[in-house]
């Protein structure tokens, strides 16, 4: 693992866990085992990393979720699409916390970051889910943009907190650990609320 990457993993998991404010450069470098200005040559300054950091893990979405997604008008793709998307989230539960954080702490810059990360393919997503409403196979009363926000935001908030949570959701020998039941939930409960019941027993 290069530097810069370990640099950008560190500062997620420090941010997530302790808020932007919360976390100096230092810190960060001394997570990585570099000197601050070793930091400092990577990324000028503690905003630019946080941007880096937040820019990386959307830019992924950019990359491979939306033609992931674009399949999910049909169920035969639809458990592996929404796989992708729980565990980009459960590999990395940082990544959620950090998402909530930042929207929740500021929520300002993070719509310039979704507006341009994310909204292009939720648009691409909903016209491509109101085909399948036409055809039949989606649930005629989905609101098919809104539904690809709530479907992000259960993925996010849900893993967020996942860890948290096990008390009151335990590892379980017949159903699997914690993260597995979640993300197994999550699947359940996107795709009953998608499509009609013909098309779900397929």
């Amino acid at each position: 693992m290069d530097v810069r990457h370990q640099i950008l993993t560190h500062a997620t998991r420090l941010f997530a866990e302790q808020g932007y404010d919360g976390t100096s450069v230092q810190e960060i470098a001394d997570a990585v085992g570099i000197r601050k200005p070793s930091l400092l040559y990577h990324f000028r300054s503690k905003d630019a990393l946080r941007e880096n950091v937040l820019a990386e893990m959307l830019a992924h979405w950019n990359a491979v979720l939306p033609g992931l997604l674009l399949k999910a008008s049909t169920e035969e793709r639809f458990d592996a699409t929404m796989r992708a998307l729980s565990e980009f989230f459960i590999e990395d539960p940082d990544r959620a916390r950090l998402f909530l954080r930042e929207t929740l702490d500021r929520p300002e810059q993070m719509q310039g970051m979704l507006a341009r990360f994310v909204q292009p393919w939720v648009e691409l997503l909903g016209g491509q889910l109101e085909r399948a409403k036409r055809q039949g196979l989606v649930r005629p009363d989905v609101d098919p943009q809104a539904y690809a926000v709530e479907v992000i935001t259960m993925a996010v908030a849900g893993t967020a907190v996942i860890d948290t949570l096990q008390t009151i959701l335990p590892d379980d020998p017949a159903r699997g650990n914690t993260r597995t039941r979640h993300a197994r939930e999550l699947i359940r409960v996107a795709r009953s609320s998608l499509y009609t019941e013909n098309e779900g027993d397929n």
